[in-house]
């Protein structure tokens, strides 16, 4: 859950980058396409072979290089999550670019890189959710919420958040949560109230805080036969799923889901065209904003619990425009 990194305007392409010039406006992505792999060519995932979202690869893709050097020793400074956009400029694979509307406000804009994609793509591309369906949402954080989101746009009829910060109620009821859950009010597992809530469980969960037990009560919280469950939370730690095997013969299912299901330079400008008619309420996310100096405040907040997104921002913070 990082901070809202400044969006982008190309200052220059490299050889053989035909599909960007100089000055388009342009979002970064941590999960890139690059059009011509297996994986890119098939409309059963949104990974790809060589720029898929990898905390571990540290340089650029074609060369195996950095392109960034400490002023100081000249030693390098590695590249991080393909992006690297904690920085006035950037340097990425194209694969990992994505020209938007110039029209699009750039600080709206900034937020699909992560939680908007990630947790509206949950919503409308893994688990499909339709009209009339209930769903519950582990986790009131951007992503989080960002679920919530895409359930109102699908016609959700019961939109239960769960969080064990009361100061997301509000927040919450704002952005289309029905029903609020704080498991640190329960006397009993927060699967057994939904279930309750619910007659039997809802449709869909989804699970948004990266913990281990939320995993465990998203899953029993969706009615046996047909409940899915999303896991969208990223999980620090080798332990391994809460499940036995068995409880899957239930009829519930659950997966993953890597940046909502969305392939990122094909599908993420309908998605930047949908936001700007108001599928999702992107300034809701923005909480904060900071200058590029402060970013440690940035991160605090975030640890604290005190905002959803904090965009930073490197001069004016007078962002309702298309600058950036």
């Amino acid at each position: 859950m990082l901070p809202a990194a400044i969006p982008r305007v190309v200052e220059s392409v490299g050889e053989g980058v035909t599909e960007l010039k100089a000055g388009d406006h342009v979002v970064p992505i941590f999960n890139g396409e690059c059009g011509s792999c297996d994986y890119c060519k098939s409309d059963k995932t949104n990974l790809c072979e060589k720029y898929r979202v990898n905390p571990l690869k540290s340089v650029m893709v074609n060369d195996g290089k950095c392109r960034f050097r400490s002023k100081e020793d000249g030693k390098p400074i590695f590249h991080f999550l393909n992006t690297s956009t904690f920085s006035e400029y950037t340097v990425l694979d194209s694969a990992c670019v994505v020209k938007i509307d110039p029209m699009a406000p750039l600080h709206q804009m900034a937020l699909l890189s992560c939680c908007i994609a990630t947790g509206v793509g949950a919503v409308c591309n893994t688990a499909r959710v339709q009209p009339g369906s209930t769903v519950a949402v582990f986790g009131l954080g951007a992503v989080g919420l960002a679920v919530v989101e895409g359930a109102r746009a699908r016609g959700a009829s019961k939109i239960i958040g769960v969080d064990v910060n009361p100061d997301k109620l509000t927040k919450g009821q704002t952005m289309g949560v029905t029903h609020f859950v704080n498991p640190k009010e329960l006397e009993k597992p927060v699967h057994e109230v939904i279930r309750e809530m619910t007659g039997g469980g809802v449709e869909y969960s989804f699970e948004c805080a990266g913990n281990l037990d939320v995993v465990r009560e998203a899953f029993l919280s969706t009615h046996d036969g047909w409940g899915l469950t999303v896991v969208l939370g990223v999980h620090a730690t080798p332990a391994m799923l809460p499940l036995h095997p068995m409880e899957l013969f239930d009829g519930r299912r659950i997966v993953g889901s890597v940046f909502g299901d969305f392939k990122g330079k094909s599908q993420l400008p309908r998605l930047a065209q949908d936001c700007m008619r108001g599928v999702a309420k992107l300034d809701e996310f923005i909480t904060h904003q900071l200058p590029f100096e402060k970013i440690n405040e940035a991160f605090q907040l975030l640890v604290r619990g005190k905002s959803l997104r904090c965009l930073l921002h490197l001069s004016s913070p007078h962002l309702n425009s298309t600058k950036p």
